[in-house]
């Protein structure tokens, strides 16, 4: 989930009593399940996380804590304060590339659900490289960092999204209003809220098939091997089928990072990695590497490092 920079307008106000009130039905019904205990999988094997012998597990919650939901709606007023701040420079370059459209599809009726499709096509890719270039993964990092599931995780909201703000300029280059580009954005992200819960089972198989589901998107969120970089979708599961990123949740699923940084601090949870980046660039040895360690995936190290008995 990641929000791109554009004004608040009324569905954004609407949507405030809408997320307190939702975030209260859930706890609500939560309090009233059986709930798995924190770090219940902290010491499960990888066999025990991944053995696809077994039968699919049955979903228990893990359920609220106070300071993980402040810590996520910390993230959230911190990123609506930079996306209101870089609004203007983002939606001057979203006009400046539609006055070069190459084709000009217009504000006709169907301009606003082809820039749905287009939007949650690009978000797709926007989403794989977050996981697979370590400088975006710095940004989106901070939504993956609870170890907990649940409706406010939803609102824990990165930084720094103006990084990949570009993946989506090829819509006002094929000539998507603005206008329609921004709904798009929005009625996306809007979407990705209620998938963020522990509270809905898995759906009907037609649904599961075809649309971004709460089992599905838990599955993003596990540090399980095999969930490792799966479901990237932000409506259409499709994509995911398509481009081979696709896993079904079976195993219980191990929330957070592969290496949890144990902080409810927003400025941490939101910037540590960019400062993992900056001591790992200073301690590199030779301009590759360098980038190397910007550019690559997340974990990258250069070969010679790698290969060593300390690494190991």
């Amino acid at each position: 989930m990641n929000k791109s920079a554009r004004p608040i307008d009324a569905i954004d106000l609407a949507s405030l009593p809408l997320f307190v009130g939702t975030m209260v039905w859930e706890y609500q019904v939560l309090k009233k399940r059986e709930l798995r205990e924190f770090g219940d999988l902290d010491d499960a094997t990888e066999e025990e996380l991944s053995d696809p012998r077994l039968p699919p597990d049955p979903l228990v919650p893990v359920g609220y804590e106070r300071r993980d939901t402040q810590a996520s709606l910390s993230m959230l007023v911190g990123n609506v304060a930079v996306n209101l701040a870089l609004a203007g420079a983002v939606g001057a370059l979203g006009k400046f590339v539609f006055r070069h459209r190459i084709v000009n599809l217009g504000a006709t009726r169907w301009s606003l659900p082809v820039a749905m499709v287009a939007w949650d096509f690009l978000y797709y890719w926007d989403h794989r490289w977050m996981h697979e270039v370590r400088l975006f993964w710095a940004n989106h990092v901070s939504h993956h960092s609870s170890e907990r599931y649940n409706l406010s995780t939803a609102l824990r909201q990165p930084w720094s999204g103006f990084l990949t703000a570009w993946v989506f300029l090829p819509m006002p280059l094929l000539g998507i209003p603005a206008h329609h580009v921004a709904k798009a954005g929005q009625l996306n992200l809007l979407y990705q809220y209620w998938i963020h819960t522990e509270a809905i089972d898995r759906l009907p198989k037609p649904i599961e098939a075809v649309f971004n589901t709460p089992s599905h998107h838990r599955v993003h969120h596990g540090a399980n091997a095999q969930y490792l970089d799966k479901n990237y979708a932000g409506i259409l599961i499709i994509w995911d089928k398509l481009f081979g990123t696709f896993e079904p949740e079976v195993r219980r699923i191990k929330y957070g990072l592969t290496k949890n940084i144990h902080t409810f601090n927003p400025f941490r949870i939101g910037y540590h990695e960019f400062a993992d980046i900056a001591r790992d660039v200073r301690s590199a040895r030779g301009f590759r590497n360098k980038l190397g360690y910007v550019f690559r995936g997340p974990g990258w190290q250069p070969a010679t490092l790698a290969t060593s008995p300390t690494a190991a």
